[in-house]
């Protein structure tokens, strides 16, 4: 099958994602239950037995909410960085110590016949980072949790294949909906999370390569809505200049209730 990947799951009720090769298969993230991973897995026919590692980005409940007792089940190595494991290390319990494993933020490592590469981002979280997956020439980069995408950030995205990409809220209805101006303004700010406008600027420097499809992710229950962020997406790149024919480049969606279906990234 070569490099592919399932977002199982995207949103503030939990992240999930497996990246596969035809050698490695890995989790990154795991903010939800063990027994709903286990069962988002199941409907992509896999299940923790064919792990071989799990990543973290960064300790918000969202993405460790599960890791431990997975982790712990499987008997899974954890890679996070020291300072991620320092913040959750009370939250998932104890992990054994062989299953504890530092990657270093902008490092690189190799399971089998898969590149994970580990790059910073900006978030309020004590050392986040994204990571990028490469395999047989192909590339797929996975950007959430970033309040902006720094030169830097786009430096490490370039030349992606395929991207899981943050699009999580329409600021006006971030604006007028319910939630403490002090939780906006975190929202809003460049340790929040990046907004459909945001995205789309990001997306419209970043197409001139090999990228054909985005997933847009981590959409705001309250203050996003799937549609929304596509054309808002796709109205920015217009704005920019960039058209597209329909099989050149497509927006894809991601779900908080189900996984996506397998996506093969090709170079």
């Amino acid at each position: 099958m070569g490099l592919a990947f399932t977002v199982l799951s995207s949103g503030s009720t939990g992240n999930a994602t497996v990246v596969t090769t035809d050698t490695a298969t890995v989790l990154i993230d795991a903010g939800l239950s063990g027994k709903k991973i286990e069962e988002l897995m199941k409907e992509r026919e896999i299940s923790g037995h064919d792990l071989d590692a799990l990543f973290v980005t960064h300790e918000h409940s969202d993405h460790i909410k599960g890791l431990g007792a997975f982790a712990r089940k499987y008997s899974l190595p954890v890679y996070a960085n020291e300072k991620t494991w320092t913040a959750m290390f009370r939250t998932i319990g104890e992990i054994p110590e062989a299953q504890r494993k530092i990657m270093p933020t902008d490092s690189v490592m190799e399971i089998a016949d898969l590149r994970v590469e580990s790059y910073a981002i900006s978030h309020d979280a004590v050392e986040p980072v994204g990571y990028c997956f490469c395999s047989d020439g192909a590339k797929l980069s996975l950007a959430t949790d970033l309040g902006y995408v720094s030169e830097k950030v786009m430096r490490q995205l370039q030349n992606s294949d395929v991207m899981v990409l943050e699009s999580n809220h329409d600021v006006n209805m971030l604006r007028m909906g319910r939630y403490p101006w002090n939780i906006k303004r975190r929202i809003l700010g460049d340790t929040g999370h990046l907004s459909n406008e945001a995205a789309g600027e990001a997306l419209s420097s970043l197409l001139s390569g090999s990228l054909r499809r985005v997933y847009l992710a981590h959409l705001s229950q309250e203050h996003n809505q799937m549609d929304l962020a596509k054309l808002t997406v796709n109205t920015v790149l217009e704005d920019n200049g960039i058209f597209f024919q329909r099989d050149e480049f497509v927006l894809c969606d991601t779900y908080a209730d189900r996984p996506t279906l397998w996506d093969i990234v090709k170079a």
